[in-house]
């Protein structure tokens, strides 16, 4: 009996404590804000309210509980933290972090990127040169890029003795010069250091020999339309004659490679029909009287013969309209097809019917030796 008494009283009291310690807890958790009551400041600048809070909750007690107490049961928050410390309220204001920078409008950022631009797009300022520094190129770096090779073969072309600037052989190095005044030769033969433009044109049967056609004919134009430079023939070929004419833009070269003065040889292949006498090629260098006086060949030969089809070859200075075929015609053997061959040192070789190719600068130089350029 007695030990169901004391089971009794300290279950009692177990109660009580229970009860109290029940009690306690509805009294902390009185004191303390609901978790949807909670305001979590991250910067002071709206008063003191949030400092002043924090220290509250710490404590756990203080005006922090009277005034969550009181917002609790529905009365008015008199905290300064309740009005100024919410995001965007009147109290406050907008909230920013601690330690960040304030933002700064985008019409400032497009102004700052005009300044920078403006600085780095300014002009170069030219400095006046030091005492002693020569003007122009480095004799190598101008051989490289008229395209006699790498700048360390033109240096090698140099040492070896074989460049020469207005007559002058040169064998040091970074001798300067200027490539649209100086004449610059490799092994005799000028290379064309300025901004000519020098092309090889295997032009078809029917292509008119001028670079416009007002009838709108086929023309050498048509070959060179997409160059920035404007180019013209030298020299013509008839209509229905094929083979090489050159296209350049270096007017003096152009003149003197045409004028009779310079007798620049020009080499024809003609298909004609025999049988042919063994005096022909006599006759032929001999001169043949034409309309506007005699003409004469330098050389022929016979290159093929098929039956009563013959391919001749002849050379001639002459420049003069259908001068060759004006001449075998006269001798009694009209021409079928008439081909050119070569222009002075340039030969027509392989290239097809209707191809356009830049001249090497070895066939530059060998054309302006040929006409004393």
């Amino acid at each position: 009996m007695r030990s169901s008494g004391r089971n009794n009283r300290d279950s009692g009291r177990g109660n009580y404590r229970g009860a109290g310690n029940k009690k306690d807890e509805k009294q902390q958790r009185a004191g303390r804000p609901r978790p949807e009551e909670r305001r979590y400041d991250v910067g002071g600048t709206g008063g003191t309210g949030g400092s002043s809070e924090r220290k509250d909750e710490r404590r756990g007690g203080g005006s922090r509980g009277a005034d969550a107490r009181g917002g609790a049961k529905g009365g008015p928050r008199t905290g300064a933290a309740s009005k100024g410390a919410r995001p965007g309220g009147k109290g406050g204001g907008p909230q920013r972090g601690r330690g960040q920078a304030p933002a700064r409008p985008r019409e400032y950022d497009a102004q700052v990127e005009e300044r920078n631009r403006a600085r780095h797009n300014k002009p170069q300022v030219k400095t006046p040169k030091t005492f002693g520094e020569q003007e122009g190129e480095r004799l190598q770096k101008v051989l490289a890029r008229a395209g006699m090779g790498s700048r360390r073969a033109c240096e090698e072309l140099i040492d070896q003795a074989r460049v020469e600037v207005n007559g002058r052989i040169v064998t040091e190095q970074g001798v300067r010069v200027d490539p649209e005044k100086d004449e610059i030769k490799v092994d005799g033969l000028t290379v064309a250091t300025q901004s000519y433009l020098f092309f090889a044109l295997n032009k078809p049967a029917g292509v008119v020999s001028t670079m416009e056609d007002p009838d709108g004919r086929q023309c050498l134009g048509d070959y060179v339309t997409n160059r920035e430079t404007r180019l013209f023939h030298v020299g013509r070929l008839d209509t229905e004659t094929e083979g090489i004419i050159l296209l350049t833009n270096h007017g003096e070269l152009a003149h003197r490679l045409t004028h009779p003065r310079y007798g620049v040889k020009k080499t024809y292949l003609a298909a004609i029909q025999g049988p042919l006498p063994r005096d022909l090629g006599r006759q032929l260098k001999d001169g043949i009287q034409l309309e506007d006086g005699y003409a004469r060949a330098d050389h022929f030969r016979v290159v093929e013969n098929t039956g009563k089809n013959y391919l001749v070859e002849v050379s001639l200075h002459e420049g003069r309209k259908h001068i060759v075929r004006r001449m075998l015609a006269e001798a009694g053997f009209p021409v079928d097809k008439l081909v050119r061959t070569a222009f002075g040192p340039i030969a027509l070789g392989d290239q097809k019917s209707g191809w356009l190719r830049r001249m090497t600068n070895t066939e530059v130089g060998m054309l302006m030796r040929e006409v004393e350029l």
